[in-house]
Order: C-alpha cells, then structure tokens, then sequence
C-alpha cells in the first residue's frame, strides 16, 4: 500500500494555498485605514476607529440558505457574496451600527477555481457597498460532507455604534410613522419553498423564460440582497429613527414584532402594486395563501424605518435622494389586544 496524503483523502491544502494567495490583491482592496495586517495570519488585527467616546460592537452571522443551489444550478456564482455580506450588515444596521469588519466561510466538496473566485469577488463587492473590510475567513474542502460541485457560505459581520445612539426600538410611541425600503425581489430568504414550487411542482428548467419575469429564471431568482447601510447611515446624520427592522425569514409580521414595545402595534398598509411579480408568480403557481407569503418572504420591502410622525416626509425624501425607494407603509397605534403587528391590503 502506497504511502497517503490529505490530497487522496480529497483536500488539496497547495490548491487552496495558492487560490487565496492569487485573490488577496482583489480583497485587501477592501480593507480599511484600521485593518494592521494582511490576509493570510492566524487572526486578523484591526483598531477600533477614532471619534468614537463609548463604542459598542455590534455583531451578526448567517447565511445564503438554499439560494446557493440555484447558484449551482444555473452556474453563476458572482452574487450570492452580495448576499452573504448583506444579511449580516443589513441586521447590525437596525440597531445603528456602521459595519467594520467581515469574515467569510467557505465550505466544499473540492475547490473549483473559478467558482470559489467569484464568489469571494461577490464577498468583495458586498464589503464595498457596506463600506466594511474582508478581513479573512475560513476555506474549507469536505469531500466526505458535500456532493461534487456543492458549497455552502456562511458569513459573519462587526459593527460599531456609540452606546448613546443605539436604535432599539425603545423610544417607538403611538402615532410614529413605518416607512418601507424596497428590495431587490427575494433577497436570500424562502428559498426552499421557491425552488419546490418551479422545480419541483412545476418542473421549470433553471434557464425558463417564463411570463411574468423579465430574463431567465436563474437571473431573477439571483438578484442580490440590497444592502441599505449607506443610504440609511446617511440619513442617521440627520434625522432621528426610532426604529430599524430588516425583513427577512418570517416577513413583514415575523420581523417589525420584534422591536415594536409592549402595548402597540405597527399597522401597516401594503398596497398590491409595490408587490414585485416574481412574489405574485410564485403565489399563483404554488397556490400559496396570502398570509403564508407574508410570514415567508419580504414582499418587496426589504427594510423598515419607524420614524416621528414630523420626521416621515425629510426621511423618505432623503432615502429618495440617497437611491433608495422610500414610501409611508402605516402609523403605530395602541394595541388594544396585545398584537404587535397588523397588516391590511390595498388593490392601488
């Protein structure tokens, strides 16, 4: 029996060595004035910023889910670092933070160059948009835990904010008004229902060009997680929010519940028209009830500000200004029976 090394068992330390080695120019693009060390060490040394009198470090971690499959399956891997970086930065926002740094998971059956390339580039792309620095992560090949051509992502996000700007929640009171940011379409939640309904109980092929979405299925059911933090930390410079909520697995309801104070309620109008159609598709041809689509996916709000009730119009026009699609989604009022959440619909 010859003599055996990691490689026979299927991990190629030399591969991966020299891939992270070729990418570090592209990731230390990201770096920030306090980041003290390249790619590359045992841990990552970072300064805390300057200007800061009580600093509070906020932090978050997720993942893709199984949007990471479609990925797979239609072969283009460039957005779903986007979505990566902004479901951890779009979290830390809601509390005020200003994302500082991210680390990045990367687990495989075998490293495909070219894929792990683009999806680390994807990483990059979503730091820049967050203005946060990839300081490392973890590549990890796993031949005995993923199929051939699998990975999965998990990534992991610091922010800082000063103790006495934190958004909690806590100053929300009857008569504030809920302004909703539009998304992207699904950003990275509810995945696994939606591949159910077009691959499974629809059979479509992942490049379908099907009525109702504007290209090739793969290429809406990938459209990248918006990352809001500048647009929204540029309007904090100003203006003061009560309260922050990034919507995503458990919707609309599963999510403003969270910061509204006990005896309240958010109640919201969601009209029909700002629904994109991919959610409307998606219903129709899951027979998916309304509710069901609410507690699952984001709707086409993809953040929620609670803000004065004399703040609403400067908010929503400075979001406006900034890039964002802002609107007035309904006013919080008192609950009388403890719900924290009420949702009506319109037809306009």
């Amino acid at each position: 029996m010859k003599s055996l090394t990691y490689k026979d068992a299927g991990v190629d330390i030399h591969k991966a060595d020299k891939l992270i080695d070729g990418i570090k120019s592209r990731i230390q693009k990201t770096f920030l004035p306090e980041v003290l060390n390249p790619i590359g060490g045992f841990g990552a040394l970072t300064e805390l910023p300057k200007g800061y009198d009580n600093p509070v470090l906020v932090s978050s971690t997720d993942g893709v889910g199984t949007k990471v499959k479609i990925a797979i399956l239609s072969g283009k891997h460039d957005t779903v670092g986007i979505d990566l970086v902004g479901m951890s930065v779009n979290d830390i926002l809601t509390l005020g933070a200003k994302p500082f740094f991210f680390l990045d998971y990367y687990a495989c059956n075998s490293i495909e160059e070219n894929v792990y390339k683009s999806v680390i580039a994807g990483i990059c792309d979503g730091c820049e948009m967050a203005g946060c620095a990839l300081i490392g992560g973890e590549t990890a090949e796993m031949p005995s835990m993923y199929h051939e051509g699998e990975y999965d992502l998990a990534g992991f996000a610091v922010g800082i904010v000063e103790k006495e700007r934190i958004i909690d929640g806590s100053r929300i009171s009857e008569n504030d008004s809920i302004i909703g940011l539009a998304s992207n379409g699904l950003h990275s939640n509810g995945f696994s229902l939606v591949r159910k309904v077009f691959f499974d109980v629809r059979h479509f092929d992942i490049d379908a060009e099907i009525e109702g979405i504007k290209g090739k299925l793969y290429e809406e059911l990938l459209k990248p997680t918006r990352i809001y933090v500048k647009p929204v930390l540029g309007t904090l410079e100003s203006l003061d929010i009560k309260g922050m909520v990034h919507i995503t697995g458990g919707g609309l309801p599963g999510n403003i519940k969270r910061i509204i104070p006990e005896g309240l309620c958010a109640s919201i109008g969601h009209s029909q028209e700002r629904i994109p159609d991919i959610f409307k598709l998606i219903m129709e041809l899951g027979n998916i009830e309304l509710q069901e689509m609410y507690s699952t996916f984001n709707m086409g709000v993809g953040f929620v500000l609670i803000v004065g009730k004399k703040d609403e119009r400067a908010v929503i026009k400075t979001l406006s200004d900034l890039g964002e699609t802002a609107f007035p989604m309904g006013a919080i009022e008192k609950s009388p029976d403890g719900e924290r959440v009420h949702i009506s619909f319109s037809a306009d």
